[in-house]
């Protein structure tokens, strides 16, 4: 298997990835690795509004992996099968994303696709890239299991105008998005604990009572420009 690309998202950590593709409106950039920067290589490719990303758990490929796991959506307490899941702990590490594709554009490495709904990390790994079919790969008979019955899961988001004016505006909604669908493991509630993670260039502290997640600071990390 060989890394043809990179992308380049708002989540430099692991914990505040929105748990599955396609929940925010985030905007990511894919760029090729210098062996496969080829225009050639994307004809056509504009012609699909979403796309397939085959991708490597590159933060987990090294650890070791169980038949079943403790999905964060049932609170950690209830195992299931790991093929019955989309835990990263597989015996490949490797991550299957839909996302929908803005556009190419020009840059001084290669050409690169803007994408929107990556549930990726920065700088993850892309074995691959397929284009999304319609009436081949959407089965709206599908049973989604225990997913099903979290789907309309969402918190009241509570931020200050003032620390949410420090965000830029393009990045403000896709925040709240992702703030809303409640970050903090199933497993955890404890309405004092003060949670924190890095979006964007900032850190995003905030805490959760009840159903409402209030945002406690927003800060500019030192090393943004």
């Amino acid at each position: 298997m060989k890394i043809i690309a990179k992308i380049k998202t708002d989540f430099p950590t692991k914990f505040g990835i929105p748990r599955q593709s396609g929940l925010i409106d985030n905007v990511a950039t894919i760029v090729f690795e210098k062996e496969y920067r080829f225009d050639e290589a994307l004809r056509g490719i504009e012609e699909y509004s979403h796309l397939w990303l085959l991708w490597e758990f590159s933060e987990v490929k090294d650890k070791e992996w169980s038949p079943t796991v403790r999905p964060p959506r049932l609170g950690g307490n209830k195992r299931v099968g790991v093929f019955a899941t989309r835990s990263p702990f597989r015996p490949n590490p490797v991550g299957l994303s839909c996302v929908e594709l803005l556009g190419c554009e020009k840059t001084n490495e290669g050409t690169v696709l803007i994408v929107k709904g990556a549930d990726l990390m920065n700088n993850t790994p892309i074995y691959d890239i397929k284009p999304y079919i319609p009436y081949v790969d959407c089965k709206p008979e599908a049973k989604g299991s225990f997913s099903e019955e979290k789907k309309n899961y969402a918190l009241f988001v509570e931020c200050a105008e003032d620390s949410l004016s420090l965000i830029p505006t393009e990045k403000q909604s896709p925040l709240l998005q992702l703030l809303s669908q409640d970050p903090r493991p199933a497993y955890i509630d404890d309405p004092a604990r003060i949670y924190g993670f890095e979006y964007a260039g900032f850190e995003v502290k905030f805490k959760v009572e009840n159903d409402t997640l209030f945002v406690i600071d927003v800060k500019l990390l030192n090393n943004s420009c």
